[in-house]
C-alpha cells in the first residue's frame, strides 16, 4: 500500500482533518458520554478522562496519521479513523467512527463516511474497506449500509465489554477488481 498525504475532506457542513491539541476540550465534551462509548470498544473509555484525551490527542491511543476529527459547527465533535492492513492483507483497511450525541439523527455520519471513503480508497489503493457494529447499535449499521457495505457475518462474544460477551457485526464493501467477487 502506498503512503498518501494527510486526507482532509470538505463536505456538506463538515470537514474531516487532522487532530490537534487544541481539540482537547471538545473532545472531553463529546467523547465523556456513556451513550457515545455503549457503541464503541475499550479502547474509548468511560468516564472519559482528560487524560485519556491528552493520551489520543499525543497518539498514544491510535495512529493519528490515519485519524481524523469530524468538525461540525467550526469544532470537533466525533473522529473517524482507519487501521491500514498489511503483508497479503495491503489492499484492505477497517474503518472505525464516532459522533457526539447532539449531532444524532441528522445523517451527519451516512455522508462523512461516504465523503471519507471517496477520498480515502483511492488515495491509500484500498480493495476492500471493513467495519464492525456492536450489537445494539443499528444507527451504526444503517450508515454502513447506505454507503454500499454488505454485512458479511457476526463474531458471536465477540468481544468482551462491561463484564459481559458481546456479537459483533462485521461489515465489508469492495471497490476496484475486487468488486466483482
Amino acid at each position: 500500500m502506498s503512503a498518501a498525504p494527510r486526507l482532509r475532506v470538505q463536505g456538506d457542513g463538515f470537514l474531516l482533518r487532522p487532530w490537534c491539541a487544541d481539540d482537547l476540550e471538545a473532545l472531553l465534551e463529546h467523547a465523556d458520554d456513556a451513550a457515545v462509548v455503549r457503541g464503541l470498544g475499550e479502547r474509548f473509555p468511560h468516564p472519559y478522562t482528560r487524560a485519556d484525551g491528552e493520551a489520543f490527542l499525543a497518539g498514544r491511543v491510535v495512529d493519528l496519521a490515519t485519524a481524523w476529527a469530524i468538525e461540525l459547527e467550526g469544532r470537533a465533535c466525533g473522529g473517524l479513523g482507519l487501521l491500514l492492513q498489511g503483508g497479503e492483507r495491503a489492499h484492505a483497511a477497517r474503518l472505525g467512527y464516532w459522533l457526539g450525541r447532539r449531532h444524532w439523527g441528522r445523517g451527519h455520519m451516512t455522508r462523512i463516511v461516504g465523503a471519507f471513503l471517496q477520498a480515502a480508497v483511492p488515495a491509500y489503493g484500498l480493495q476492500r474497506v471493513e467495519a464492525f457494529v456492536l450489537e445494539g447499535n443499528p444507527a451504526s449499521a444503517r450508515v454502513l449500509e447506505k454507503n454500499g457495505f454488505r454485512h458479511e457475518g457476526t463474531c458471536r462474544a465477540g468481544i468482551r465489554k462491561g463484564g459481559r460477551f458481546h456479537d459483533l457485526h462485521w461489515y465489508a464493501r469492495l471497490w476496484g477488481g475486487a468488486a466483482g467477487r
